[in-house]
């Protein structure tokens, strides 16, 4: 007796929810997700996801390790052939394989199997060119770029058009947490002024060396931004941070027109943007107590606006340089500059460089 056969109906495929989403949705779910790296693995899933992805306007990249490269990581940047002792020169070498390697990994869904972007292309303006309607970028560094003491604070933040619009800088000899209960004595010198001490003991050599530094970090990474800036005419805001929290460079859509309408003014020294005469604002207090329990002591805020603005004495440019000084840092370093601004004024001014 022959065994039954038994007809087994096919298993209805699963359907998939995602598939229904428009692609405005879709979209929409990809800027959320502004990583590049997590951009460039989503665009390997599906044909429709390597279309869509092109097309993100919010892009984060974030730089997380130094890669010694073969060759001369200029070229990619179109930089010259002088190279900036500092991270910079490595901005190429830090976005290879942390952020390349994604995008490699994707193969053409047409059946040649080659790579979406080639091997060859791994600088990251060519990383970037792979975007098409960029309108918001931001880029991370792994690190600070002026080098300083354990302890010491240094935080500043520049605004560029296409040379220095504003620069707030705030420092610190020493950060640290109150022990509980514990009462500070407040210094007999402290009446408001610069103490004599300032000026004999090296802090305000100090101070100097901290607004150069911070200069030439924000005027190197302006530089280095006019190839992408030159490749996304569709940006609106261009951030240039590092994870450390110490510096931060800001392009919004005014300043980026400006960028690109203007012929950038380059050092003649090395690979970076002239700094243009400036005036200084300089405040100083020598003990701060700021929220959550932590001090600052040898407190210093500095100002920083080019002397041929010719809007500096207006009104309306006064109020926008106290705004853009008052939100430059995140608390509780926002309420140490409320206070420095509450001190005196010391008027400073500077060559270009």
């Amino acid at each position: 007796m022959h065994p039954r056969a038994r007809i087994h109906a096919d298993p209805a495929p699963e359907f998939d929810q995602f598939d229904c989403l428009p692609d405005p949705v879709v979209l929409l779910i990809l800027n959320k997700l502004e990583d590049v790296r997590s951009l460039g693995r989503c665009a390997a899933v599906s044909k429709r996801f390597s279309g869509l992805v092109p097309l993100v306007s919010d892009v984060y990249v974030k730089i997380d390790r130094v890669v010694a490269t073969d060759g001369d990581a200029d070229d990619a940047l179109n930089l010259s052939s002088a190279k900036p002792k500092n991270i910079f020169s490595h901005f190429f070498k830090l976005m290879l394989f942390t952020i390349v390697k994604p995008f490699h990994s994707m193969r053409n869904l047409n059946g040649t199997g080659r790579p979406l972007f080639p091997l060859a292309q791994h600088s990251p303006v060519h990383v970037l060119r792979n975007f098409s309607d960029v309108w918001n970028l931001r880029v991370e560094l792994p690190s600070g770029d002026v080098g300083t003491e354990e302890g010491v604070l240094l935080k500043w933040r520049a605004e560029y058009g296409s040379t220095l619009r504003n620069c707030v800088i705030l420092g610190g000899t020493l950060v640290d947490r109150k022990p509980i209960g514990a009462e500070h004595e407040s210094s007999v010198e402290d009446n408001g002024s610069m103490p004599e001490s300032f000026y004999t003991n090296g802090g305000l050599k100090l101070r100097v060396v901290w607004t150069i530094s911070s200069l030439i970090a924000a005027s190197t990474r302006h530089y280095l931004l006019r190839s992408i800036i030159k490749d996304h005419p569709t940006l609106r805001s261009l951030v240039l941070a590092d994870a450390d929290g110490q510096g931060t460079l800001y392009m919004g859509m005014e300043q980026l027109r400006e960028f690109r309408e203007n012929k950038l003014s380059a050092s003649a020294c090395s690979n970076r943007t002239q700094v243009p005469a400036c005036n200084m604002k300089l405040k100083y207090a020598p003990y701060l107590e700021l929220p959550g329990g932590m001090t600052l002591q040898g407190a210093t805020l500095v100002v920083i606006k080019p002397s041929n603005d010719g809007g500096i004495g207006g009104h309306s440019s006064r109020k926008e340089t106290e705004a853009f000084v008052s939100s430059a840092f995140d608390e509780p370093f926002r309420f140490a500059v409320k206070a420095l601004m509450k001190r005196r004024t010391y008027l400073l001014e500077m060559n270009g460089f």
